[in-house]
């Protein structure tokens, strides 16, 4: 939680669906993508909360969802007390300068017909936070700094930057409007690994400086372990596993965590080879077509009956660590 004690964000049974085509020519029936099934998860002020899982689990789904850049199929978004889930456009706009998004590409998130100047400066002017030209040049002009790049690249375009430069930019554009939320969406996995400490620490800095809350998605396990306060483990659309960080990582629980945790690379090569590597049987379900009960069963070396016909709900097993799992002890 943060320093306050206070939650900045609540998700209560999230749901994110999307409607697709028919499985073929000769249907006409629409199917459902449960992209996210009901996730529930608090985040405190000046909190990082670390969203992991295998690509397609769903967590991009729940930070867009959150962002409100996807509307909600179900549940509850509360920020800051306020219901935010079925606000209108028009009556979220003042919540949009308090919540934003730094997104995973940072290639493809920036416009290439503006220049850094109208990147940055096109919010400060949108949400009357400048009050003529000169001021506004003057924050665009901070913000390349706090980031930092030079003044020099204020007219340029995003080709004309490397990688690193254009999160930087992304980064500059999210802190822009001051807000009080960032949905980091992997902004590091597209970077070389050389820059992506130098960013992981802009984001560091900033937080501690400006008071952010945080929630940052990655695959990366390492990297989540390293910024995160709390942590959650998400499976084919479900939460399974969530805790305070150092409790998560001294005592995994759930399998598909520590299947997780198995994979990543050791630097002491001692330690590696006294790693056990837990291999996961089988491919990753489709969630147009999940397996009852619990997702995880048909890959899970610990699954038993109960697991295919009951799904699990997350408990509480001691010092809020929960987990959804018949079989943890």
């Amino acid at each position: 939680m943060g320093d306050n004690g206070e939650f900045l964000l609540k998700a209560e049974n999230l749901n994110m669906f999307f409607e697709i085509g028919a499985a073929s020519l000769f249907s006409k029936e629409k199917r459902l993508l449960k992209a996210v099934n009901d996730v529930s998860f608090s985040i405190g002020r000046g909190e990082t909360f670390g969203l992991v899982g295998e690509s397609g689990c769903g967590k991009t789904t729940v930070g867009r969802t959150i962002a409100k850049l996807y509307r909600a199929t179900g549940g509850r978004i509360i920020f800051d007390g306020s219901d935010i889930t079925k606000m209108t456009d028009k009556e979220f706009f003042p919540y949009r300068r308090r919540i934003q998004m730094i997104f995973q590409d940072p290639y493809t998130s920036l416009d290439p017909r503006q220049p850094v100047s109208e990147i940055i400066g096109t919010p400060l002017s949108v949400h009357g936070l400048v009050s003529n030209r000169a001021e506004r040049d003057e924050r665009i002009k901070e913000l390349i700094h706090m980031v930092g790049l030079k003044e020099d690249h204020i007219n340029r375009y995003p080709h004309e930057f490397s990688g690193g430069q254009r999160q930087r930019i992304g980064i500059a554009r999210a802190l822009a409007l001051m807000p009080e939320f960032i949905v980091c969406d992997e902004p590091i996995s597209a970077l070389d690994v050389s820059i992506q400490a130098q960013i992981i620490n802009i984001l560091s800095e900033f937080q501690e400086r400006f008071k952010l809350t945080y929630l940052f998605i990655s695959h990366d396990l390492s990297m989540v372990r390293h910024i995160s306060h709390r942590v959650g483990v998400m499976y084919l659309g479900n939460l399974v596993e969530t805790a305070e960080v150092n409790e998560l990582f001294g005592n995994m629980i759930h399998p598909y965590t520590q299947s997780l945790m198995s994979s990543v690379l050791i630097a002491d090569p001692a330690a590696a080879k006294r790693q056990s590597r837990i291999i996961l049987e089988g491919d990753v379900p489709s969630p147009l077509n999940p397996p009852s009960g619990c997702h995880f069963r048909t890959r899970c070396r610990c699954a038993s009956d109960i697991c295919s016909c009951v799904t699990p709900e997350l408990t509480d097993v001691g010092s809020g660590h929960m987990v959804a799992c018949h079989n943890a002890d």
